[in-house]
């Protein structure tokens, strides 16, 4: 799988939308079907292209929510109210249309399934993304390692792929997964609302002597300050992996 990711990876691929959900009320599942797709791995991205007939082209890049699965990739989209692509991705780009996809980018942040060390995983808002994947391979691939997800969003209405963490932390005693909530908590929450802070990370992520793999990816602030927490915490930075947007 690592051999196709690399294949390929800068070539503009014309891809139509398959599907599209909504996730929450700001974001949506976009499925494409890519011709050729050359796989990926969990935590990887893509950089999309959008072309106006007039020939003014934008370019974005949006992280993978799916595992590798045929020529179909998964984004997740977060809908920012004054950005110039992704409103359209979210509320106009129809089912069959098409765009342009360059990928599978990036190296460093991505779990390979042959990792035996444990697993933190800690995403701020739309970051669950690419953990997500990451999720959804160790499922398939039947992997034992035991995975930790933090999960920081605002209120309950904005946990993106809700049913689906529901459902797989029900199911696998091997995945274990605490939510944060920043404004409002749902009613009988155990903690009230607040930031995440170092006795949340050190209570829900696995202890730094188990020499996890961390993987944390949300806005810039956020991402700075579970890292500093998790290096604090005694965690080599080395195995604190980053992915950072905004």
């Amino acid at each position: 799988m690592a051999r196709a990711a690399v294949s390929g990876r800068l070539t503009w691929r014309v891809a139509s939308l398959a599907s599209s959900a909504d996730l929450t009320s700001s974001s949506r599942s976009l499925v494409f079907d890519v011709p050729d797709w050359p796989g990926h791995l969990p935590g990887q991205h893509v950089d999309l292209r959008l072309t106006a007939p007039d020939g003014y082209s934008v370019q974005r890049s949006y992280s993978i929510a799916s595992a590798p699965s045929g020529t179909q990739v998964e984004l997740g989209v977060q809908r920012v109210e004054d950005g110039e692509v992704s409103p359209y991705l979210c509320d106009v780009l129809p089912v069959g249309a098409s765009i342009e996809l360059r990928g599978p980018v990036g190296g460093w942040f991505v779990w390979r399934a042959s990792d035996p060390a444990p697993v933190t995983l800690v995403a701020g808002g739309s970051g669950i993304v690419p953990l997500m994947a990451m999720i959804r391979v160790r499922a398939l691939e039947g992997s034992r390692v035991p995975f930790r997800l933090i999960y920081s969003v605002r209120t309950p209405d904005d946990v993106m792929f809700a049913d689906e963490l529901r459902r797989r932390a029900l199911s696998d005693p091997g995945l274990d997964v605490h939510l944060v909530y920043t404004r409002q908590a749902p009613e009988g929450a155990p903690e009230p609302p607040g930031r995440l802070g170092v006795a949340t990370v050190n209570t829900y992520a696995w202890p730094a002597e188990f020499s996890p793999q961390c993987f944390v990816c949300g806005p810039t602030g956020f991402v700075e300050t579970v890292s500093d927490i998790l290096v604090a915490l005694g965690h080599d930075p080395r195995r604190v992996r980053t992915e950072r947007f905004g």
